[in-house]
């Protein structure tokens, strides 16, 4: 599948790595095509490098992975979009009192907001609750670390629940986009242990069911 990715920093090289070994087809929208790092990562995994604009418009996913301070900006420079699937794994991050935390809530959402932004488009929230290190690669856990969406649309859902496996990840179905109010949040739990409680990056939250034996005891 063609797959665009706008960004080539930490998520967005790591979600080009997984995808690549899985075989799609990627685009890199960056501003600067000739950055020795984007050239790098494009010969890694095969992906082309081009315009935000131009690499949205060459692909029917579309991934969003800049930081949230820039999101407006970059993702109305893209074009309405109308009709693709555009996955947001950005969170709303912002500081108060030094301390990181989310920039809305309760009865917003940074998965609504870029709905707003591209009404035209089939918006799902995803890929924001762990690290960039767990989404390059998730081949050693045990098993399957999951992977929360939400979104409006159960087409796109489908679309995304299948790019989610390809990385290695167990797909949940959130509800509606609106869960996004939630995800966001479940993400800053995943930041605390990581960043301020010393589990590091190298970890993912899982979905366990019980065996047979143990229900049965």
């Amino acid at each position: 599948m063609q797959i665009a990715i706008i960004g080539a920093g930490n998520v967005g090289s790591a979600l080009a790595k997984g995808w690549a070994r899985s075989g799609h087809t990627l685009q890199l929208g960056v501003r600067d095509t000739s950055d020795p790092k984007v050239q790098s990562l494009c010969r890694e995994t095969g992906a082309l490098a081009k315009s935000p604009r131009e690499a949205a418009e060459a692909a029917p996913v579309v991934v969003l992975a800049v930081p949230w301070g820039a999101a407006a900006e970059a993702v109305q420079a893209l074009g309405p979009m109308a009709g693709k699937i555009v996955i947001d794994c950005m969170n709303p991050l912002t500081l108060r009192g030094g301390v990181l935390a989310l920039e809305r809530g309760f009865s917003d959402s940074a998965g609504e907001a870029v709905a707003g932004w591209l009404p035209q488009a089939h918006v799902v929230k995803t890929l924001n609750q762990v690290g960039a290190a767990v989404m390059a690669d998730t081949s050693g856990f045990a098993v399957a670390p999951a992977m929360f969406m939400a979104g409006n649309d159960a087409n796109a859902k489908a679309t995304v629940a299948a790019l989610l496996r390809d990385l290695g990840f167990e797909p949940l179905d959130a509800g509606a986009l609106s869960q996004s109010r939630h995800l966001e949040p479940y993400a800053m739990v995943w930041i605390n242990q990581a960043l301020y409680q010393g589990k590091g990056a190298q970890w993912a939250f899982a979905a366990l069911t019980p065996t047979a034996r143990s229900r049965a005891t």
